[in-house]
């Protein structure tokens, strides 16, 4: 089994060892995260100028000279991503493989789903019956 390492930036989640560096990825992230070159420098804790050279760094790996053209590269090749979409990956997987059938999302089509309205129309009228 293999783990990958990861960088967690805002919304922002990024895979090392896949052709950047973790300085370079780390200012990826926070520029996919909408962030200018001072905000940039200014969250990580280096001048303005260490960025656009991450950035030309990446760049120059890549083969892209444009920062947007950089976070498109990157989603190509599958380092970054944003961070919910792990999670509701996480989500659906859950619900599939879960022990609890109460938690599992059930949806048949639209059988499935009138029979689910109808189990709950009937505990409503049993409980007002019991009530009354």
């Amino acid at each position: 089994m293999t783990t990958t390492a990861t960088i967690t930036l805002g919304n922002w989640q990024g895979l090392l060892g896949h052709g950047a560096a973790p300085r370079e990825l780390e200012c990826l992230l926070a520029i996919a995260g909408g962030a200018s070159g001072k905000e940039v420098a200014r969250a990580l804790g280096i001048s303005e100028d260490g960025v656009k050279k991450r950035m030309m760094a990446l760049g120059t790996k890549w083969g892209v000279t444009k920062r947007t053209a950089l976070v498109a590269e990157a989603f190509r090749r599958g380092i970054i991503s944003p961070a919910a979409t792990a999670l509701a990956l996480l989500m659906a997987i859950h619900g599939m493989i879960g022990d609890d059938q109460m938690l599992r999302v059930r949806r048949g089509g639209n059988s499935g789903e009138r029979k689910i309205e109808t189990r709950i129309a009937t505990r409503r009228a049993e409980c007002a019956l019991a009530v009354a």
